[in-house]
């Protein structure tokens, strides 16, 4: 029995308590809410409003203490118990976390530049939102452009489903349409390419909202919008995907790409076909019937530390049938007889090269050739039309910093 209550006193006398308070380093202010654990002993607490956390019954030995909050830098230390001071308040100070953003290189200036030193405007979409959104709507970017603020997407036509975006309230044909910097959607630019385009293979997208005629010409009074298609790094990168959707649309895309020594390559196609839709049973198709394919292959030349380009071509073709269900199946009458059709095609070439003089200097050589062949057919009415355009550009830019006052 004597030796029991010998035990039991050890026991007891060997159970500390540790009392600690939770600050803010800079302004010495509790922090409500801070968690504190012991992951030896599987004990944990949060700070009440003045930052204090007792615990009790710690047997002897040492300890780490970990003290974590959101927003603010993880701490940890070790404790001895027992503690020489037992009723000593231990106090744990907590750094702000400082976040730090990636740095935004845009290119709708004609030079690249750091978002932060540029004086105009450029909102830039990163590559994670672009891959949410081509998980979303792999076909075309209207879901893209039509949740940016300021940009808003139009229908034009509730027969075909063509569709034009417009940048705060100005009609389409005053916003340009650029990939890489270039104008390659040539002819009805603001109008078309909406449902041509797909965002597997695109790594950035900048917006311009107001004037950007002084740069781009008349056609961008309103705006712009700059598609900056993915470059290819020396690990290889496939992505397939493949979707199916319950209004009889299929869309298949494959993007491809890889960098080796002084030669790189992306690889991109797709193909989209919706069979006609009327959900409603209205007679009238709610969604056209749709054949699309794009074809994008780019050469990338790394020629040494001073000269570098990359060539490319773009093929898209996309044909829209919609109207009457009895004619789109092909059982026209005199009473069943309207019809739209809608078939655009567009080819283009693009040329970039690059010659850096120095550190401070360099050189871009841009070239793009574009075809587009557009016709449209109504009862009673026909379009054709066709554009042949070529855009070059040679700009020389030096950056300097110097010292302000």
């Amino acid at each position: 029995m004597l030796l029991s209550f010998i035990l039991i006193s050890y026991w007891v006398t060997a159970q500390n308590t540790l009392n600690l308070r939770v600050t803010i380093d800079q302004t010495k202010l509790p922090l409500k809410g801070a968690i504190v654990t012991i992951p030896a002993l599987k004990l944990a607490a949060t700070s009440d409003t003045s930052g204090l956390i007792s615990f009790h019954h710690i047997p002897d030995g040492k300890f780490e203490i970990e003290i974590s909050f959101v927003g603010f830098d993880k701490e940890d230390k070790v404790i001895t118990f027992p503690l020489q001071h037992p009723e000593e308040i231990y106090e744990f100070d907590l750094d702000r976390e400082e976040d730090e953003l990636a740095e935004v290189t845009v290119t709708t200036t004609r030079t690249n530049q750091n978002q932060r030193d540029i004086p105009t405007r450029v909102e830039a979409l990163p590559l994670e939102e672009l891959d949410e959104k081509s998980t979303l709507s792999p076909g075309n970017i209207k879901l893209l452009l039509g949740e940016a603020t300021g940009i808003s997407v139009q229908q034009t036509s509730a027969v075909s489903g063509t569709a034009s975006f417009r940048i705060q309230g100005l009609d389409s044909h005053y916003t340009q349409l650029l990939q890489d910097g270039m104008p390659m959607y040539q002819g009805y630019s603001g109008g078309l390419s909406l449902l041509q385009i797909s965002p597997l293979d695109l790594k950035q997208v900048e917006f311009i909202q107001g004037s950007a005629s002084t740069l781009y010409g008349g056609g961008a009074i309103a705006g712009l919008i700059n598609l900056i298609s993915k470059t290819p790094e020396k690990a290889p990168e496939l992505t397939l995907m493949l979707d199916e959707t319950s209004a009889k649309g299929t869309d298949a895309s494959v993007y491809y790409s890889q960098k080796w020594q002084h030669i790189g390559t992306t690889i991109f196609g797709s193909y989209n076909f919706n069979g006609a839709y009327d959900p409603s049973n209205t007679g009238f198709t709610a969604i056209p019937q749709t054949q699309q394919f794009t074809i994008n292959p780019k050469v990338f030349f790394y020629m040494d530390e001073h000269n570098s380009g990359w060539f490319g071509v773009n093929t898209n073709y996309e044909n829209l049938y919609g109207g009457d269900m009895q004619v789109i199946e092909g059982h026209a009458d005199s009473t069943h007889r309207y019809f739209e059709r809608n078939k655009t095609f567009r080819f283009s070439t693009q040329l970039s090269f690059t010659h850096k003089i120095d550190s401070t200097r360099q050189i871009n050589v841009k070239n793009t050739i574009g075809y587009f062949n557009r016709e449209l057919d109504e009862p009673g009415f026909n379009f054709r039309g066709k554009q042949l355009s070529s855009f070059t550009e040679v700009n020389y830019v030096q950056n300097e910093k110097r010292p302000v006052g």
